[in-house]
């Protein structure tokens, strides 16, 4: 049994492990697997610090994203309020208009009716104003007195053109 083959491989394989040792193999590899160990760890902590940038972005962008949300809202809001006040004050226009031309109809009237009142007033008082011709009542004769006709058309009176000179008045003394 000692010079059976598997003692041989078993006794090499020793051998070579021990050469292994002794060229510092097993040194190696731990050294080799330690650098693998710490770039692994570097890439993980650069992989972290990657993420918790992106977590930060994405933060950021949320907040930008809800701030542009709200002076949107505002913004909407103000052009609401604006179309609101134009359409407002365009009724307003409307109203004022209506209200101006009413009153200006309502004054317009008034004035005709006032003109109406002066001209019978004008009319009244020259009938009545006393210049018999005649023995014709006054307001039977048709003078025309500073533009201002006295004729009653009810009467059937004629008119009749007199030109009087001017008289100056003279008040008596005292």
């Amino acid at each position: 049994m000692l010079f059976d083959a598997e003692i041989w491989v078993a006794l090499a394989f020793a051998v070579f492990i021990a050469g292994l040792g002794y060229i510092g193999v097993p040194k190696m590899i731990a050294k080799s697997l330690d650098e693998r160990a710490g770039r692994i760890k570097a890439e993980l902590d650069e992989a972290r610090k990657l993420k918790d940038e992106a977590a930060q972005l994405l933060a950021d962008y949320r907040r930008k994203r809800g701030e542009a949300e709200s002076e949107a809202q505002e913004i909407i809001a103000g052009a609401k309020a604006e179309a609101e006040a134009e359409r407002l004050a365009a009724e307003a226009n409307v109203k004022i208009e209506e209200f101006v031309a009413r009153r200006t109809k309502m004054a317009e009237t008034k004035i005709a009716q006032a003109e109406a009142q002066a001209a019978a007033d004008v009319r009244s008082a020259a009938a009545d104003s006393g210049f018999t011709f005649s023995g014709m009542r006054g307001r039977n004769n048709s003078l025309s007195i500073d533009g201002v006709d006295n004729r009653d058309e009810t009467t059937g009176g004629s008119r009749v053109a007199i030109a009087l000179p001017s008289f100056p008045l003279i008040a008596p003394r005292s």
